[in-house]
């Protein structure tokens, strides 16, 4: 289930695979301020808990 959620978070970045501050999922739209250094740190920091972990699939 982590790893779904992850790569529905993924599927969010834009064509150069950045994230936003926040998430407008009505609009499909990233809003605030761009590109966010925390949203990347938590990115990053999913990826590799992730990766640390065996798949359960």
């Amino acid at each position: 289930m982590s790893r779904a959620l992850f790569e529905r978070l993924l599927a969010l970045r834009n064509d150069v695979e950045l994230l936003a501050e926040e998430y407008d999922p009505a609009t499909d739209r990233q809003l605030g301020n761009f590109p966010q250094a925390f949203s990347h740190i938590g990115l990053v920091g999913t990826a590799l808990t992730l990766a640390e972990r065996p798949r359960a699939d």
